[in-house]
């Protein structure tokens, strides 16, 4: 036998998991009162030996044995006393090597006293030392298999001292004994190793199982929803903790073997909200057992329960309950978001088409219906000073106030922004919807309290009618719009219904836009300039750029068609920029000093960069900046008076006239000239229209011209169209210069520079719009 191999074997072996270990060592720890006994019975026939051989030698056999089993007897007392402090795998290894030390030196001195019995000479004394101690040997693969390392040790300690005997005794017949002897020690061990692996493999068996067990256990009770297990009869084989909570029952009223549908319709059906509802469930409940699928009951409580049921193959079905409580109340916000403004409460745009499309479905029977666009006067003013929530603050309180005015039936919605919607169905009469809107306007108009501010707006309503305007949602949205705007364009807190042609309009409108789109990038654009004449030598001074659009199919469009659209569009920027660079370019090759005057949009002052579009304009034209005027109205400085100085100085140092237009017109003139680096000022034509003697007109018109003048500003009065008009400004000392269709109409750029050059810059006037040279 080769035993290197089998040590070796014992240790490259897979350490099994530490608590089988810790087991197995128990095993061979709790064997003390068979072994005290098989000790005691040992040392005894040692003694009998002795006696009957009286010789020293087996008496001390039997001492040593005695000895032997005393500590072994106390080794195993004192692993009783630390096995519970025993954690590693290493302290058990240590235990068990000190038993296996202890069984080998045991069972080597048995065999060596069955040694000892065969220089006797007795037969008696050597059958009977070697039937003990193999017996003892054959004990040990159904005492000792839990340790290879025991079985193996006790069996080359017992066969080397047995086999020995038996060679060396000299007779032909023992030495068949020794050989036959030494296949059984081969089986004995491989019996003792068959015997620990079927231990192991079912002691492993049954931890996996048994940890499997608890595993699941602990995940079926630990799992959010209910789930139980029914047989093909549908009786309840196995149901997890959460079952009973969630249905409300004593766990004890849920045994194995009881109907499943019992219980459900025992716990459930009391606590339905209705009987209605409780006659369903148990419909739904008994289909859901035999075919499986999902099906929900609502309780009286609120709560909500799902129930899915899944069949299994034998005919059984694993059934899941879920509270869905919290899930739908859920999906009930977030639906009440997908359909209602959270600000206001009221429908939003997404329910308004909702409603809209029901209304119009159902209008052959109910009737006509009205659509009523709201939309706020001065609210941007409220966010602007007050703040936003002051403004959110507001528009929850206007949506009181709508709710207030209209009937059940009919629908308010908040479309977006300072917008409202309102459906009024059903519908007599037309008149029925302007009284309506007359009443939302007056509700409208009454002061609001926010916070401890007391707001007033208005509001202005467009209406459109079905089915006589549209019977769709897009086009009666689409005519309300329009309607709304020809409202505002008539002023504060005004209605006005939809009429065909508002869509005519709308439709030019939006052809115009398009065409506007084109225009820049297709060289549609064109400048022409009206002089300004100094009234003192009547040389032209400056010659003000006017955009014009060559329209191909429309001819000349004038500036106050398209310009407004073009601020709504944004395009205004773009287009200022074109003008800016052209107007320079131009006046460049005119005779210095005659400049060039550019009007900028309010729009285009506040999204453009203006310091940089002046300065790129005159780098690429090469003229100087004193010969560039930039022509802005009060409404530019009246968005951001900081923003607005501070882009007026940095266009002042590059050497930049600035002059403000139209003066007169606006709030509050004459802090403007205080506060901003003007060096032109434009009296508008409105302060020469009246020519009465000491009209309020021409008081107001000597009034600014010496104050501009005082102030070292040049003073100029545009819109001179008559003899009277021009002899009236040449009578004011203080004025400067002229321009007005009298000296000169706007001329494109050929001709104005024809004039320029004809007249070296001096021109006078004659009849109305023609220029004669002087």
């Amino acid at each position: 036998m080769h035993w290197s191999r089998v040590f070796k074997r014992a240790r490259d072996q897979k350490p099994v998991p530490l608590d089988v270990y810790a087991s197995l060592v128990d095993a061979l720890y709790d064997v003390r009162p068979s072994l005290l006994i098989g000790s005691i019975a040992s040392a005894i026939a040692a003694l009998i030996t002795a006696w009957k051989a009286d010789e020293p030698a087996l008496y001390a056999f039997a001492v040593a044995i005695a000895l032997v089993a005393w500590f072994r007897n106390r080794d195993m007392l004192a692993y009783a006393r630390v096995r519970s402090s025993l954690k590693a795998r290493s302290e058990y290894r240590r235990w068990e090597h000190r038993y296996v030390i202890g069984a080998a030196v045991y069972v080597a001195l048995l065999s060596s006293w069955t040694f000892a019995s065969f220089g006797t000479g007795d037969a008696f004394i050597i059958l009977f030392s070697f039937s003990v101690t193999l017996a003892y040997l054959i004990g040990v693969s159904g005492r000792n298999f839990a340790s290879d390392l025991l079985v193996t040790s006790q069996i080359i300690c017992a066969a080397i001292p047995l086999s020995a005997a038996l060679f060396l005794a000299g007779d032909y017949y023992f030495v068949i004994f020794g050989l036959v002897l030494l296949p059984f020690f081969a089986a004995l061990r491989l019996i003792s190793n068959r015997l620990r692996k079927v231990l192991l493999d079912a002691v492993l068996a049954s931890r996996e199982v048994s940890e499997l067990a608890r595993r699941f256990n602990t995940a079926l009770n630990n799992m959010p929803q209910g789930l139980c297990m029914v047989d093909a009869d549908r009786r309840l084989v196995v149901a997890n903790q959460h079952v009973p909570d969630l249905i409300g029952i004593d766990p004890e009223q849920m045994p194995s073997g009881r109907p499943f549908g019992e219980i459900l319709v025992e716990s459930l059906v009391p606590r339905l909200r209705t009987d209605a509802d409780a006659e369903a469930f148990v419909a739904r409940l008994e289909q859901l057992l035999r075919t499986g699928g999902v099906t929900y009951c609502e309780l009286a409580d609120g709560r909500a329960l799902a129930f899915t049921a899944r069949p299994m193959s034998d005919g059984g079905s694993v059934v899941v309950l879920e509270d869905i409580t919290e899930r739908r109340n859920t999906e009930a916000r977030i639906n009440h978001l997908a359909h209602f403004d959270p600000l206001t409460g009221l429908p939003n745009r997404n329910r308004l088409r909702e409603e809209l499309d029901r209304a119009l479905a159902t209008m052959r029977r109910s009737g006509p219906l009205a659509l009523l666009f709201v939309d706020l006067d001065e609210f941007k003013q409220v966010n602007d000073t007050l703040g936003h929530p002051s403004g959110d603050q507001l528009l929850g309180l206007v949506s009181e106030r709508l709710q207030s005015v209209i009937r059940r039936s009919d629908v308010a919605a908040r479309f977006g922004g300072d917008e409202f919607v309102v459906i009024q169905n059903p519908m007599s009469q037309p008149e029925e919807a302007g009284h309506l809107a007359q009443r939302i306007i007056e509700t409208l108009s009454a002061p609001f309290q926010v916070g401890n501010h007391q707001v007033f707006i208005s509001a202005c309503v467009g209406i459109t009618l079905a089915p006589r305007d549209g019977s769709s949602a897009d086009r009666l949205l689409k005519n309300a719009d329009m309607a709304l705007y020809h409202a505002k364009t008539s002023g504060r807190a005004s209605w006005r219904f939809f009429e065909p042609a508002m869509d005519a309009e709308a439709q030019s409108r939006r052809t115009l836009e398009q065409d506007l789109r084109k225009a820049l990038d297709g060289g549609e654009f064109e400048l022409f300039f009206q002089p300004i004449i100094n009234l003192r030598n009547r040389r032209v001074t400056t010659c003000e750029a006017l955009i014009r659009w060559r329209h191909p199919e429309r001819g000349l469009v004038s500036p106050s068609d398209f310009i407004p659209i073009a601020e709504e569009m944004g395009l205004i920027v773009e287009i200022g920029t074109w003008v800016v660079e052209q107007a320079c370019r131009t006046c460049a090759s005119w005779p210095s000093p005659i400049s060039v005057a550019v009007n900028l949009s309010p729009v285009q002052f506040r999204r453009d960069d203006i310091h940089g579009v002046v300065s790129q304009a005159l780098a690429r034209s090469g003229l100087d900046a004193n010969r560039l005027e930039i022509e802005i109205t009060e409404s530019v400085l009246l968005q951001d008076l900081v923003e607005s100085q501070a882009t007026l100085e940095k266009l002042t140092a590059l050497g930049v006239r600035i002059s403000l237009d139209d003066f007169g017109t606006g709030y509050s003139g004459l802090t403007y000239l205080q506060s901003f680096p003007i060096h032109k000022v434009k009296i508008d034509r409105s302060f020469i229209t009246d020519l009465q003697p000491a009209s309020r007109s021409l008081v107001l018109l000597h009034g600014v011209a010496e104050l501009c003048s005082a102030l070292g500003i040049v003073v100029v009065v545009e819109g001179i169209e008559t003899e009277e008009q021009m002899a009236t400004v040449l009578s004011e000392t203080s004025i400067d210069e002229a321009q007005g269709y009298l000296i000169s109409t706007p001329l494109p750029p050929a001709q104005i520079a024809t004039l320029i050059g004809l007249t070296s810059g001096r021109i006078g006037w004659g009849p109305l719009g023609k220029a004669v040279n002087q």
